[in-house]
């Protein structure tokens, strides 16, 4: 019927096609690792440079406005203390000149 040495060759054959395609298997699946590792690195490694290109515009012009309106706030009180100062000399020479007439008056007598 069948050869003895034949089917002991074939046997041979099968089992070392097993292997191969194990070893073949292990190979594509290492090959598979490297390029999803290789993806990974290069995404953590476009991220931080696509991060650091983008600039936060909005929070340059709010901090533009705040200081701007600061400033205008800081500008008025100056203003205010100015006028403030002005109407205390006023004030002060005005008391100051009734105090003089005042002390004329009493002299004369």
């Amino acid at each position: 019927m069948t050869d003895p040495t034949a089917l002991a060759k074939a046997e041979a054959a099968v089992v070392d096609a097993q292997t191969n395609t194990a070893a073949v298997q292990l190979a594509l699946a290492a090959v598979e690792l490297a390029k999803t590792a290789t993806a990974q690195q290069q995404t953590a490694v476009q991220q931080p440079t696509a991060l650091a290109s983008r600039r936060p515009v909005g929070l340059y012009v709010a901090a533009g406005i705040g200081g701007a309106v600061a400033l205008s706030f800081l500008a008025m009180a100056a203003a205010l203390l100015a006028v403030a100062v002005a109407v205390g000399g006023t004030c002060a020479t005005v008391c100051l000149l009734v105090l003089r007439s005042m002390w004329r008056d009493y002299n004369n007598r």
